[in-house]
């Protein structure tokens, strides 16, 4: 199963949201709750990105899921009765992106609206992953960015506007 998804990121171009996203995120069934997607994001292995917010689709929850419904946003679960189904919390104003969208798309919809993750759908309508923040800064910055010395760029005007 874990071969298969390594395929499946790897069949997509690298500077696109199929190449960027994790095949991992949270995923949770419509009738699940409340407490059950905040017993998701306690996992302490997520990035802050992926606890953020948790996606709601149909049966399979697996990536490649059942249809894409929508996201629940950690803020608004935090704010309703652990018995409430997230079915009920859904913001499906958050348009999901195309395995193929490139960066630059990707990039502008991140900055536009302010984003932390954006969903990946395919052309059925499936969730196939989410692109986080982190993973759109690891592929804007140069190869080996976490590694170069303290002061690095100091002197670019891209590093520097005011």
């Amino acid at each position: 199963e874990e071969a298969d998804d390594i395929r499946r990121l790897l069949s997509y171009d690298d500077f696109s949201a199929g190449g960027m996203m994790t095949s991992e995120p949270i995923v949770l069934a419509p009738d699940e709750t409340v407490a059950d997607a905040l017993a998701r994001i306690r996992n302490a292995d997520l990035s802050p990105a992926l606890a953020s917010q948790v996606y709601v689709c149909r049966q399979p929850t697996e990536t490649p899921t059942g249809k894409y419904l929508g996201v629940c946003h950690f803020q608004r679960l935090l704010r309703e009765p652990p018995s409430s189904l997230v079915s009920a919390l859904l913001d499906t104003s958050l348009e999901p992106m195309r395995p193929d969208t490139p960066l630059s798309v990707l990039t502008r919809s991140f900055a536009a609206y302010n984003l932390v993750a954006l969903p990946v759908v395919d052309e059925t309508g499936s969730l196939v992953g989410a692109v986080t923040f982190d993973d759109l800064v690891d592929h804007m910055l140069p190869q080996g960015w976490r590694e170069l010395p303290d002061g690095w760029g100091h002197d670019d005007p891209v590093m520097h506007r005011d």
